[in-house]
């Protein structure tokens, strides 16, 4: 490009020297060289598109290749032979579970994670930003494959199921909502195709995503593109409902509610423990979002560093205390019965606010 602009700007420079020179000789007139001028620079503006073409054909050969690559590539993680059909409840459990993301990485993100998690129990995960706790809830639907170790879905490891049966038997739903163009009915019949007004409604009810539906136009009411016309908290509680149509055998919110109030965040929690035979893992930076779990699993640099009820984990873990006190407040000590008075307090006080 540079060789060829420079050489048609220096062209158009020399004709017009030379046809200025002849203008003052007498030989040519000044109409006839602005009439060659504008044919010359037709020309030169027409090599110069000619020349982008080739230039934007060469990036889109690179770019096909690249797409190529794309389309080429063969899963890594696909279903064995004679794979099971059927997940036969919620149940999860890690045997000693390692991981990392690349085999040559230094270290493993996950540690020697060993943990049962009964079917139809609530279970926090809590811990700070790079504990792992995402990755941990991504081996459930064997979205990645543990390096060593086993992780059990029903009883069963989750390499011998047929990934479409495993994958339909969890439901997630993450931080960054995804909701597309279109009415919500139609964002909600992802969770479901078949699910009528009805369950759709109740979906909505579990998840507090009724409080609104009415000021958006209802189950008709219409969507931008990435849900726009809706705040983060209630794009999150209609990707909630939308998962809680498809019934599954484990729903793993991934700090799905953390654009949510406190008091609506409560409501949620209590609409999802009363919901029968669905193993819920919640991770969660707030505490008072997993306090109420059966179950606490605290987290720190890939390994379980303690496990418990909220009152266990207040009087015997500090990691847990620390981050209780930062959120909630300090002062709280002593037994597990007088820290679960005081930490339901400060819960209730922290809520109003």
């Amino acid at each position: 490009m540079p060789i060829l602009q420079g050489a048609m700007y220096a062209t158009c420079v020399a004709i017009m020297l030379i046809g200025g020179r002849m203008i003052f000789a007498g030989s040519l007139t000044v109409g006839t060289f602005t009439g060659f001028m504008s044919y010359v620079m037709q020309i030169v503006n027409s090599l110069m598109m000619i020349s982008n073409v080739f230039l934007m054909l060469a990036r889109s050969m690179t770019s096909i290749e690249r797409v190529g690559e794309v389309l080429a590539e063969e899963p890594t993680i696909t279903s064995p032979e004679h794979a099971a059909g059927r997940v036969a409840d919620g149940s999860v459990e890690f045997d000693h579970v390692a991981f990392r993301y690349a085999a040559d990485a230094e270290r493993d993100v996950l540690e020697d994670v060993t943990l049962r998690i009964p079917s139809g129990s609530v279970v926090g995960i809590l811990g700070g930003t790079g504990s792992g706790k995402t990755t941990l809830v991504q081996l459930v639907a064997r979205l990645y494959d543990a390096s060593s170790g086993v992780v059990r879905v029903g009883g069963r490891d989750v390499r011998e199921y047929d990934l479409a049966v495993l994958r339909d038997a969890v439901a997630v739903v993450l931080q960054n909502t995804t909701l597309f163009s279109g009415t919500i009915r139609e964002n909600l019949a992802w969770g479901d195709p078949d699910a009528d007004d009805g369950r759709m409604l109740e979906a909505c009810r579990l998840a507090c995503a009724d409080e609104f539906l009415d000021r958006i136009g209802g189950l008709d009411g219409v969507l931008g593109q990435g849900g726009a016309g809706v705040s983060g908290g209630q794009r999150q509680r209609l990707c909630i409902a939308r998962a809680l149509l498809k019934h599954p055998r484990i729903l793993i919110l991934d700090d799905s509610t953390s654009a949510v109030d406190m008091a609506t965040d409560v409501r949620i929690r209590a609409n999802l423990t009363g919901l029968g035979g669905i193993t819920t893992i919640v991770i969660a930076q707030r505490v008072a979002s997993v306090m109420d779990a059966d179950m606490i699993v605290v987290l720190d640099d890939g390994r379980i560093e303690g496990v418990g009820t909220h009152a266990e984990l207040l009087d015997g873990n500090p990691i847990y205390r620390e981050i209780y006190e930062s959120q909630v407040g300090s002062g709280v000590h002593g037994g597990p019965d007088a820290a679960g008075t005081r930490g339901g307090t400060s819960d209730v006080r922290g809520e109003g606010e």
